[in-house]
């Protein structure tokens, strides 16, 4: 065991009254010690006014297999400098001189959140220990009342249970965010409406390494009035603000098709919701959107800041010939391009988040499109299904990355010529 007395020189402690070792209480005599082999070891933290009280504290846990750290404060003052962050077992007296009570209390269990706090009291006092465990600390001792077993199984304890209920919150809160993922899946991720389309689909997303919840990756598609619409797009940042907006974003866009909004008006519509829901105005989304009437194979795409689809046709790999303007948001009410290209029947469309392209490609930089080209080449002659292709595309990419990706992916395939 070592102990420290802060704000004085580093000396094992003394019986301020005999000079000699501090003496176990009278009342612990005859008292079972504890025997069993070591348990491991605690910090320490014992705020305790009363020099001889704080001896009997570190001879009686001598006596005992648990090895105690202990760093011996008599203010509240003092304490305040080792409580932040401190995760070990705080051992605290009640009445201190600049300091006293449940006051006392609510400011150690505020300071230190990961720690455990067992609570002294004096023998008139004990009423105080019971509504001081109501109101958070682990444990309460009886100054007087305590042998060097009982003590070091409380500190054990202690310190246990605090740990349980790290871990119950913890466990509360991977919870919470995975309700909260669904919820947010449900509104980024939707089932699509294309029950009457000539295209036949495909969706797939998987969350970047870093993400607690779902990002603003969306997509969504739908036929109306004998027009398939489909759109994918990205929110700029990671947080439950870009999330947010992202679920707007798509239920807005579904809104509007479904309302029966010209197409040329979609997105203009679209841009107005993002610039009055965005919670900053650095805010934007990267997005395209490609529409095909039923009978046709001529797709009219349009892009915001979104890297091009790419084309999946008799074994070959195209990128889709368009320019993409600015994403939306950043320049508000700017003319919008329209172009077409062909896609015959047979053909597949992939359409996809930047969560791909973003990815390393070795020393050579980022993948870019020409690399994700180049590695969807590979996977459709390495024999691999179309409709297998999300999977394996993500996964050479975390080759290339060198592993899991930093965003989110998500991705839409799309082939013509057959019903969903």
């Amino acid at each position: 065991m070592d102990i420290r007395r802060t704000g004085h020189d580093s000396v094992p402690l003394t019986d301020p009254d005999s000079g000699g070792p501090a003496q176990p209480d009278p009342g612990s005599e005859g008292m079972p010690q504890e025997t069993s082999a070591p348990v491991g070891s605690v910090d320490l933290l014992l705020v305790e006014d009363d020099a001889q009280d704080a001896f009997l504290v570190e001879e009686l846990l001598a006596e005992t297999a648990l090895k105690a750290h202990i760093t011996w404060v008599s203010t509240l003052a003092e304490a305040r400098e080792h409580l932040s962050g401190f995760d070990g077992c705080v051992l605290l007296d009640m009445n201190l001189p600049d300091a006293s009570g449940m006051s006392l209390l609510r400011e150690v269990l505020g300071a230190a959140e990961s720690a455990a706090v067992v609570v002294l009291t004096g023998f008139d006092d004990e009423h105080e220990g019971v509504a001081a465990v109501a109101a958070g600390a682990q444990d309460y001792l009886v100054k007087g009342q305590v042998d060097g077993s009982l003590l070091a199984r409380s500190l054990r304890y202690s310190v246990e249970r605090q740990r349980a209920d790290e871990n119950v919150r913890q466990l509360r809160e991977a919870e919470m965010y995975a309700r909260e993922n669904m919820r947010l899946e449900r509104g980024l991720l939707p089932q699509v409406l294309l029950d009457n389309s000539p295209l036949s689909h495909r969706s797939f997303y998987r969350p970047g390494r870093k993400r607690a919840v779902v990002g603003g990756d969306f997509f969504d598609a739908v036929q109306k009035d004998g027009t398939t619409h489909v759109i994918v797009g990205d929110v700029s940042g990671h947080g439950p603000d870009e999330a947010a907006l992202g679920v707007s974003l798509r239920i807005a866009w579904r809104a509007l098709v479904m309302g029966g909004v010209a197409e040329e008006d979609v997105l203009p519509k679209l841009e107005e919701v993002l610039m009055s829901e965005r919670a900053q105005d650095e805010m934007y989304a990267t997005l395209c959107q490609a529409s095909l009437d039923t009978g046709s194979d001529q797709v009219r795409i349009r892009l915001f800041g979104h890297p091009p689809p790419l084309l999946i046709q008799d074994g070959e790999v195209a990128e889709v010939p368009a320019s993409p303007r600015p994403p939306m948001g950043v320049f508000p009410g700017a003319d919008i391009d329209v172009e077409e290209f062909a896609l015959p029947r047979g053909a597949t469309l992939l359409l996809y988040t930047d969560g791909l392209v973003d990815a390393h490609d070795g020393n050579e930089g980022r993948l870019e499109v020409q690399g994700l080209r180049r590695i969807l080449d590979g996977v459709l002659r390495g024999g691999v299904a179309t409709v297998d292709v999300p999977e394996s595309l993500v996964d050479e990419a975390e080759r290339h990355n060198g592993g899991p990706l930093q965003d989110d992916v998500a991705m839409l395939l799309l082939t013509h010529g057959e019903h969903a």
